[in-house]
């Protein structure tokens, strides 16, 4: 029988199973390395993933939608505010802001607040994993949302008659860009001072802000007694100044509550006393541009006026002569004013239209200053002086009839460089001439309802002539409660 070399056997076997592996090797090591389909992700990508396709599940959810994604797209859908930082971090300064917005007169409810929570955020930040990335990348964009609602509130206010919300998430309007200083405002140290840049920067706005800070932030934790009816009046005024935008060097504020004109210049201001609508006729809130005045002008009488007053009063009179009004048919045709043509006005007064030429009797005085709006009122002068000694001065149909409007035009002039043409401007009153004096530069004017503001003593309130406060307060607030003038 033959006997087995197993030592023969095993010795082949090595040999062979050395070869297997260094065929392997050398195969593997000069081939092109191809990589796994399946490479670990990041926990950054992801995010960035799930914040681009939760964009577009939320954005009925958004106050900002538009400004949202824009403010995405242009940092690649990365997370500006789920990063490690210290308490000081901007993320942190953003939810202390969020939570101090009472101290800018707006209410804290509009922040996404039951979104927007502490306990969540120290989740995130420090135990890793423990919140979801859905539940993450919710919160990082709703964070922007409410940041840039935020910096719209306190750029342009709520509710803003000028600008729409769709206006400032659609496009950059009046040159400010939420979502640009936004990102400005993450790459500073001070981050809250760059959000409230957005504010106003008017002498108005800073010193009622700044009262209200006072109160709320202050005296209100130091057992003051700040009654809510103050809170609300500060808020709703806060909220006029900021659609009024007087940011501008130079500009003209009416403001309605107060019966007063005030000129701005950057080295002086002028103040004129001013009369109003009446309550059924309210005089609008506006922002407009001065762009010329006329002397000794032709009033054209609004339909209204004409049928309501004029008309009756005509038809009252037995003597016609030296009148200073005249009436047109549609057509404008001259009708001759006496008891025939008037009969035939009163028939049908719509179909009639009435002028009064220029005059010392002249409704509109002896200047009118021209602003374009779509409640064609105007600013003018008045044969009526007397009415100015009144404390309360609503007596006009909507329009506002300006003390010493001969004195408003001339400053106008010299502000604007021409004057040279203020003799001309009083030689054309003397001599009842109707001219049109054009501005170079237009003067920015704002018809304003600001019902309160800070005086040396506190918080200084007037009257509410059109009954408007409630009215705001409810919209903003969506509360029935009453604010109490103190």
């Amino acid at each position: 029988m033959k006997r087995i070399n197993l030592l023969g056997i095993k010795v082949h076997v090595y040999l062979i199973v050395i070869t297997i592996l260094l065929s392997s090797f050398y195969t593997y090591a000069c081939k092109p390395q191809i990589k796994p389909e399946h490479q670990p992700v990041s926990h950054d990508s992801l995010l960035s993933a799930m914040i681009r396709r939760q964009l577009t599940d939320v954005q009925r959810q958004l106050y900002f939608p538009k400004s949202v994604v824009r403010f995405y797209t242009a940092n690649g859908y990365r997370t500006v505010w789920l990063r490690p930082q210290s308490g000081t971090g901007p993320t942190w300064q953003a939810m202390l802001m969020l939570d101090c917005t009472l101290q800018f007169g707006l209410p804290h409810a509009d922040y996404h607040p039951h979104e927007l929570m502490y306990n969540k955020l120290h989740e995130i930040l420090e135990k890793p994993g423990f919140i979801s990335i859905p539940q993450q990348a919710r919160f990082e964009i709703m964070l922007t949302d409410a940041m840039i609602n935020l910096m719209n509130n306190l750029h342009f206010g709520k509710l803003n008659p000028y600008v729409s919300t769709n206006q400032q998430d659609t496009q950059p309007a009046g040159g400010f860009d939420a979502p640009a200083l936004l990102t400005n405002a993450l790459k500073q140290k001070d981050f809250l001072a760059v959000i409230g840049s957005a504010q106003p920067c008017s002498k108005d706005y800073v010193s009622l802000q700044q009262y209200m800070q006072l109160r709320v932030g202050q005296q209100a934790g130091d057992c003051y007694d700040v009654p809510d009816s103050e809170i609300r009046k500060m808020a709703i005024n806060l909220n006029r100044l900021r659609w009024a935008d007087m940011d501008q060097n130079s500009y003209v504020q009416i403001n309605i509550p107060t019966y007063t004109l005030t000129l701005h210049e950057p080295d002086s201001t002028y103040y004129f006393k001013v009369i109003v609508g009446k309550p059924q006729n309210p005089t609008p809130q506006l922002n407009s541009e001065i762009l010329y005045f006329t002397t000794s002008p032709e009033w054209k009488i609004p339909n209204q006026i004409f049928r309501k007053e004029i008309l009756p009063k005509l038809i009252r009179m037995t003597n016609y002569e030296n009148l200073q009004y005249s009436i047109y048919n549609k057509n404008g045709a001259y009708i001759p004013i006496g008891p025939i043509g008037l009969k035939r006005v009163m028939n049908a007064p719509q179909n009639y239209h009435a002028t009064q030429s220029p005059g010392c009797d002249n409704a509109l005085g002896n200047i009118v200053f021209r602003f374009p709006n779509i409640y064609n009122v105007f600013l003018h002068d008045t044969p009526q002086k007397q009415l100015f000694i009144k404390t309360q001065r609503t007596f006009s149909h909507g329009c506002i009839r300006v003390e010493r409007a001969e004195y408003l035009a001339g400053t106008l002039l010299k502000y604007d460089k021409q004057d040279g043409k203020i003799m001309a401007v009083k030689h054309a009153i003397a001599h009842q001439r109707t001219i049109n004096f054009k501005l170079a530069k237009p003067v920015p004017i704002r018809l304003t309802y600001i019902t309160c503001s800070v005086g040396e003593y506190g918080l200084v309130t007037y009257k509410d002539i059109y009954d408007l406060d409630n009215r705001l307060e409810m919209a903003l607030y969506q509360s029935e409660s009453q604010l109490v003038a103190r």
